[in-house]
């Protein structure tokens, strides 16, 4: 979906396929076929934008199969589905059954990330339409924290240097700008906007910058305009931003609570809890491990890494963070000029929802992707963009 903003740009709006379960080429042109169209004809949209995620083998074939690629393009044509983004931040295995720690693996200290996220960059150059010069990899942080050493900071940061060479080549040779965005997810190396700021101007490229996920940024108690206002001044760019919402629970101390957030400690992945304490935020891995004991205190209010359906906020006595959501987007696009062109709806955690809220059926999980998108849409044109054709 495209908006155009007061100020003439365009805004792109899209849905995250890391919900859709797909390790290879089959498995993406399937999800076009059973999920992506479906949703675009739920919306009554000739066109659809789509944040593909593309796993390791996916993106490896891609890369290195014009014919392989101009059949997705092809298929993305035929279907009214259009990409400017991708999520780089998974490698693989994140339909598994078991995700938790392992989605941080391999990490920008590894080979593996450096080449995996230059193969999604070309590829995104090849999928991009005619009339679009610019596109978006999102990644994950840098690593997760307990893995983390200053050799492998020093391998990172060399890492980054050399996307941002990689990048500038894409550039001369397609005439389309790929930017990758480092994704500040709590209990990571880089666990707020904060965190990303040294990094990132370290590496001083201008196809480098953050992907601001909503829910990361409120799980850690982030104030949306504060943390932007701090990337603006440092011109580290937002090279796109994830519409998400986090689980809130407001009184974590009552035992109704403490029951309604058990519910949502499921074994897929992990549910990083933060609470806002005198010294800052403190938290733990998972939620599981804030409701089993003390390891967090529960005086003051919970959020939990869980993305919640933006259309539909947990039954009390929980809730989502919405809020911060609607508050994030004012500053984002809602300004004199918009802080990022690439917004992109990221629930990947539908099946993972208690059993009761789960949708039962692929046409059910369809609905509930186009309600999401409906309610972005209105929160974009509630700030004066326009919906384009």
């Amino acid at each position: 979906m495209r908006f155009r903003h007061p100020d003439g740009t365009t805004v792109h709006l899209a849905y995250c396929t890391n919900v859709h379960p797909a390790e290879t080429l089959d498995g993406v042109l399937a999800q076009l076929r059973d999920h992506c169209e479906p949703v675009r004809r739920r919306l009554g949209r000739d066109r659809l934008g789509i944040g593909l995620w593309l796993a390791k083998d996916a993106a490896h074939a891609l890369d290195t199969d014009p014919s392989a690629l101009r059949t997705l393009r092809t298929e993305l044509d035929r279907r009214g589905l259009e990409v400017v983004t991708l999520n780089g931040f998974p490698y693989e295995g994140f339909g598994a059954k078991q995700v938790k720690y392992r989605v941080y693996k391999p990490d920008w200290a590894d080979r593996e990330r450096l080449d995996h996220t230059t193969a999604l960059a070309r590829v995104l150059a090849g999928l991009l339409p005619d009339d679009v010069t610019e596109g978006s990899v999102s990644t994950l942080p840098l690593g997760w924290r307990t893995t983390w050493s200053a050799d492998r900071a020093e391998t990172a940061h060399t890492a980054l240097l050399t996307l941002g060479e990689r990048l500038d080549a894409l550039t001369e040779l397609t005439g389309r700008s790929v930017r990758v965005g480092l994704e500040p997810e709590p209990g990571c190396i880089v666990e707020t906007t904060a965190d990303a700021l040294a990094p990132l101007t370290a590496v001083g490229h201008h196809r480098i910058g953050v992907c601001v996920d909503i829910c990361h940024l409120a799980t850690s108690f982030e104030d949306p305009h504060t943390a932007l206002d701090a990337l603006t001044a440092a011109r580290v760019p937002v090279v796109k931003s994830q519409l998400s919402a986090a689980l809130h629970a407001e009184h974590p101390r009552l035992p109704a609570v403490r029951e309604a957030l058990a519910a949502f400690d499921e074994p897929r992945f992990l549910h990083q809890t933060r609470t806002l304490t005198a010294a800052g935020p403190h938290g733990t891995d998972d939620l599981g491990e804030a409701l089993a004991g003390d390891a967090l205190p529960d005086t003051a209010p919970w959020r939990a890494h869980f993305h919640v359906p933006l259309h539909a906020a947990p039954a009390a006595p929980l809730t989502s963070t919405l809020p911060v959501l609607k508050s994030a987007l004012t500053r984002l696009v809602g300004g004199s000029h918009p802080l990022t062109r690439h917004l992109e709806v990221e629930t990947y955690t539908w099946q993972a929802l208690p059993p009761e809220l789960r949708p039962r059926a692929r046409a059910q999980l369809a609905d509930g992707i186009a309600a999401e998108l409906a309610l972005a849409r209105d929160l974009l044109t509630d700030l004066g963009l326009k919906e384009l054709p």
